[in-house]
């Protein structure tokens, strides 16, 4: 069954971000993931939200875990703490 990473951030050093942002793509694509949502334009409809959204399709949870726990992924990952306030779920798809 598939799994989403699905992220609610508000980036405070857009620099920073953008770098960690440029790396993300390669080192889900090495466990399977797929990006469907990354940024874009957002119109909010209800409550307050973030600036930017991201959603990752991971083929499994443990595949997304294994990605999230990677060494790819834990070298960039300070990038992304030091530049943004972020909100991170794991789901199980249906």
């Amino acid at each position: 069954m598939s799994a989403y990473i699905i992220a609610r951030i508000t980036v405070t050093n857009p620099q920073d971000y953008q770098s960690y942002a440029s790396q993300t793509v390669a080192t889900a694509e090495k466990f399977g993931g797929r990006f469907l949502v990354k940024g874009g334009a957002q119109e909010v409809l209800e409550g307050n939200c973030p600036d930017r959204h991201v959603i990752i399709e991971f083929p499994d949870r443990a595949t997304a875990l294994a990605w999230y726990g990677s060494d790819a992924y834990r070298r960039i990952l300070p990038l992304a703490l030091n530049s943004s306030e972020r909100d991170i779920v794991l789901v199980d798809g249906i």
